[in-house]
């Protein structure tokens, strides 16, 4: 059997058009509820305890793992698990953001009065606004649609497109409220680039003690360029007694000298050294650094330390073996 692809292609076009206008009635729903929601949840000492059954529960999972990694502590429990002894996990300072589309899912009903009784907030985020969910909710997120986009308007499709949608605006209001920034997501990702990317440092990566060319002001040609090719870098710094960056040359200096019939063997370091080169400090981010080498289209980068003393170096290999790039 083989799908006709005219008929194929209107139908997803469709599924397409039907979710993207339940998303546009929602937002035009959006009134202060979803302002009280957002503040019981800021307001609350506990996690968030997400809930939900079948499709609603699959998009619950998500929305937990979605806040949790935003900067609200959030974890998702089965509401038939919950009656078995799961419902121990709940304590009175969380808020529980239940999920149902109909409203009446017997297994998230079954516990609602325990929740009550232990004084729990209760959001409930649902199609059925009249439905026992809806009634018991402290808060009550709209999230009706008006058909699904299954062509027998059975299988969640739109409605759990609402859900998930709803969910993300939730996390996005609450990090904004929160003041979340990307280190803090960073730090929920260390495995991640992005974790890379802001949790590396230059220290973290570059190149130390012997590893970084170095000559003083006075140094001859020849033994720049022995200091240049022993270290692999394509530059060498040059520096005065006491580490300060003089200055730096390298391998396209090289080539520029040699362009203009330059008599090398009479130079010294201060005679070719390209003066006020990029530094960066060995505190920034090796995301920084990337940035910085592709900005002025270098390859390396010498690091300071706060006296703008030579403290290190780095280059491009460098932050692709960190895999910062």
């Amino acid at each position: 059997m083989l799908a006709l692809s005219d008929h194929t292609l209107q139908l997803a076009r469709q599924t397409l058009d039907i979710e993207a206008a339940a998303l546009l009635e929602l937002k035009a729903r959006l009134d202060g509820r979803f302002v009280d929601a957002v503040n019981r949840v800021l307001g609350a000492q506990g996690r968030v305890v997400v809930m939900g059954m079948g499709k609603s529960g699959h998009i619950g999972r998500k929305i937990a793992a979605t806040l949790a990694s935003t900067g609200t502590p959030a974890m998702f429990v089965h509401p038939g698990e919950a009656s078995h002894g799961d419902l121990g996990m709940i304590q009175a300072i969380d808020v529980v953001l239940a999920i149902s589309n109909s409203g009446e899912s017997d297994e998230l009903l079954a516990i609602l009065p325990v929740l009550k009784r232990q004084g729990v907030p209760l959001i409930a985020m649902t199609g059925g606004l009249s439905s026992s969910l809806a009634r018991h909710a402290d808060v009550l997120l709209d999230c009706s649609v008006a058909k699904e986009a299954c062509p027998m308007n059975l299988a969640p499709t739109a409605s759990t497109t609402a859900q998930l949608a709803m969910g993300d605006a939730l996390a996005v209001a609450l990090l904004d409220a929160r003041g979340f920034k990307p280190e803090d997501f960073a730090r929920s990702h260390p495995g991640g680039s992005l974790g890379r990317r802001l949790l590396t440092h230059v220290a973290d990566v570059m190149r130390k003690g012997a590893e970084v060319p170095q000559v003083g002001p006075d140094a001859e040609f020849t033994a720049l360029m022995r200091e240049m090719s022993s270290k692999g870098l394509g530059a060498t710094s040059v520096t005065d007694a006491q580490g300060h960056v003089l200055g730096v040359f390298t391998d396209g200096d090289l080539r520029r000298l040699i362009e203009k019939g330059a008599d090398l063997r009479s130079l010294k370091a201060r005679d070719v050294m390209r003066i006020n080169p990029r530094t960066i400090p060995m505190e920034a981010l090796a995301a920084e650094a990337a940035d910085m080498m592709e900005q002025y289209r270098i390859t390396s980068i010498l690091v300071v330390d706060k006296n703008g003393c030579l403290c290190g170096a780095i280059n491009t290999n460098d932050l692709m073996r960190a895999k910062v790039i």
